[in-house]
């Protein structure tokens, strides 16, 4: 382990330990990536995983003579999310520009919200492990565009730390973002941790929910900046805040919450301030480390943007809006499970896979609720762990939900169809024509069933006799022996029915 690392494991308190002397108050600041076609002031294309610097011009490169117009479909997002997080719209917002220089960003400043953000005072409730309702308080959900990314090159981890040089790509400079922020959330004691990831996952599920959203954290679409402080107990001081930047993961908002409250303790008991600064959460080693020291808002240099009109949506549009928003989330889980008849740890499965879309759209197109959780939940995503990509990604509800219906119709037995589905993701057709192509349809000929079985009784004498002075257990060498002669398309349940029939018949 490096030293650096040693060091700063050394310096955490256990976290039990941490809560007896301290109380931890947080904040979180959720930014949401809109799906839009185009980006938030631009006709630049919103695409992940372009060229690098191909989707760029001069007006999200801050070149002269590039003048922002809104993208009314990310104002009709920022809208909906906005209400979905039980927000009031404002009747009048206006862009501002916040002003810093940081390589990703081209123009030196980014076109936010400052004072007159289009959505405010929400709140959502969630539900920890426990049961335990917690009420998180919205304080804005303000609309922005996107910085570009950096890479960093040479060294040894990949971070700015030890590189040779970096990279800069500004496909995603200028994408629409939804920063939601909090209000402080007080009281929240040893579910801190599990706090900051069940918020996060609710408003990931939320806009995923709305559609305006691909909301994939892997790819950045959901980020978090996770805010900490610890004070005395019985203290009512606040104490200093660090921000974790940019947590991509459910898991590690959980972590890094963890973490900055049992590094924090650590400093405070022995003797030390907390300095109020960014924080970068690294995955690999489960520790943060310092950024930069926290600039307050007047370090900001906040000022309206002059190249954009305040933006006044009509109290009718709102309402129009209003009407679309879907079932919330909380609520379609709790009808879902109780429609499907699953256990909480089955549901809990599910949703923390992320496939309560993909379980119900298949059961949708005829499958089994149980069916389908366990391809999905199983197979699947087995072979999507393998390859690295998202579940949901190989195989559709409706392809599952026919390889579902052909082993409930005898069709196919779960090993013929693992081999069918890996055909289906290879591109080879659907269920039934993959069967079709590669033979692979359970054998319903009794006669030639018995024909096999009678050849491998023959051949093991030994096992024959055991099997006729009711030692049953016997036929699983002859199961064996027959499944392998049918190339495993053989129902194995009637393969046995058939043994104990023909070691009684067989002269």
């Amino acid at each position: 382990m490096p030293n650096a690392e040693k060091k700063n494991r050394a310096e955490l308190m256990d976290f039990d330990t941490a809560l007896e002397l301290f109380e931890p108050v947080l904040g979180f600041e959720v930014h949401v990536e809109l799906n839009t076609k185009t980006k938030m002031f631009c006709g630049c294309a919103n695409e992940f995983g372009s060229g690098a610097n191909t989707n760029t011009c001069p007006t999200c490169l801050g070149l002269p003579g590039g003048l922002p117009q809104v993208n009314k479909k990310a104002l009709e997002s920022s809208i909906r999310l906005g209400l979905a997080l039980g927000c009031e719209i404002a009747e009048h917002s206006r862009f501002a520009r916040k002003n810093y220089f940081y390589p990703d960003t081209a123009k030196n400043f980014q076109t936010s919200q400052y004072d007159d953000p289009i959505a405010h005072d929400g709140s959502i409730t969630i539900e920890l492990e426990s049961g335990r309702l917690v009420t998180v308080e919205i304080e804005r959900a303000h609309m922005e565009d996107d910085a570009g990314k950096l890479t960093h090159m040479g060294g040894a981890t990949g971070r700015i730390q030890g590189a040779d040089y970096s990279l800069v790509d500004y496909n995603r400079g200028g994408v629409p973002l939804v920063e939601i922020v909090t209000q402080m959330i007080e009281g929240a004691e040893h579910d801190a941790p599990e706090i900051g990831k069940t918020y996060v996952a609710a408003i990931r599920e939320i806009a995923k929910a709305l559609g305006v959203s691909n909301a994939r954290m892997e790819e950045g679409n959901v980020r978090c900046d996770a805010n900490v402080s610890l004070r005395p107990r019985g203290s009512n001081v606040l104490g200093t805040r660090t921000e974790t930047k940019n947590v991509n993961s459910l898991r590690s908002v959980e972590r890094a919450v963890r973490y900055e409250i049992q590094r924090q303790a650590a400093v405070l008991a022995g003797g030390g301030t907390i300095t109020q600064e960014t924080r970068h959460w690294h995955e690999d080693t489960g520790i943060t480390s310092a950024g930069r020291p926290k600039s307050d808002a007047d370090d900001y240099r906040y000022f309206p943007e002059p190249d954009l009109l305040p933006m006044a949506p009509s109290r009718e549009w709102v309402e129009e809006l209003r009407l679309t928003l879907p079932e919330p989330p909380a609520a379609r889980r709790k009808r879902l499970q109780a429609a499907w008849g699953f256990a909480n740890l089955e549901f809990q499965d599910v949703v923390n896979s992320d496939l309560l879309d993909a379980v119900e759209a298949t059961v949708a197109a005829g499958a089994s609720a149980q069916a389908a959780r366990k391809w999905w939940t199983g197979e699947i995503a087995r072979l999507a762990n393998v390859a690295g990509v998202a579940a949901d990604s190989l195989v559709t509800p409706e392809q599952l939900a026919a390889l579902i219906q052909l082993v409930e119709a005898g069709t196919l037995t779960d090993r013929l169809a693992r081999q069918v589905l890996e055909g289906v993701i290879a591109g080879e057709g659907t269920p039934a024509e993959v069967v079709e192509s590669r033979g692979l349809a359970v054998v319903s000929d009794d006669g030639a069933l018995i024909a096999a079985i009678d050849a491998a009784l023959l051949g093991q004498p030994d096992v024959l006799a055991k099997i006729r002075d009711g030692k049953v257990q016997a036929a699983g060498a002859v199961i064996g022996a027959v499944m392998k002669a049918m190339r495993g398309q053989a129902d194995a349940a009637r393969v046995r029915e058939l043994v104990l029939e023909r070691a009684q018949a067989i002269e």
